[in-house]
């Protein structure tokens, strides 16, 4: 039986959300969407972003919020992770943003731990 290339795709994807929800915290938020904006401040470089889809499981620090914080933009995983979403909103790919159940980077938006595309 011959498998297409999409339908390798997709099994990959959900064999890899299966496995990260076993290892991500238990009251970490999540979604799945498009990215429709990425935003930069000049005045303190905070990266975040807005996406499609409805966000679930969000910490109450980020509960009545609708974007994500790229944590430490200036570390080489901030800067892997812009590099992805800017991909992902240039290309109007899918992919899932699993958080970290924190807030550090600001008060009421949850930081990125995970960009799955």
């Amino acid at each position: 039986m011959k498998v297409s290339s999409r339908t390798s795709q997709t099994i990959f994807l959900v064999i890899q959300l299966a496995l990260l929800s076993l290892s991500a915290p238990a009251m970490a938020g999540s979604q799945t969407g498009q990215v429709t904006q990425i935003l930069k401040r000049a005045n303190d470089g905070l990266i975040y972003i807005y996406m499609t889809g409805q966000g679930s499981g969000r910490p109450s620090c980020a509960a009545n919020t609708t974007y994500w914080m790229v944590k430490d933009e200036n570390s080489v995983t901030g800067k892997q992770q812009l590099a992805l979403l800017m991909s992902a909103r240039a290309t109007s790919q899918t992919i899932t943003i699993i958080g970290a159940n924190s807030c550090t980077r600001w008060g009421d938006g949850e930081d990125i731990d995970y960009v799955i595309w």
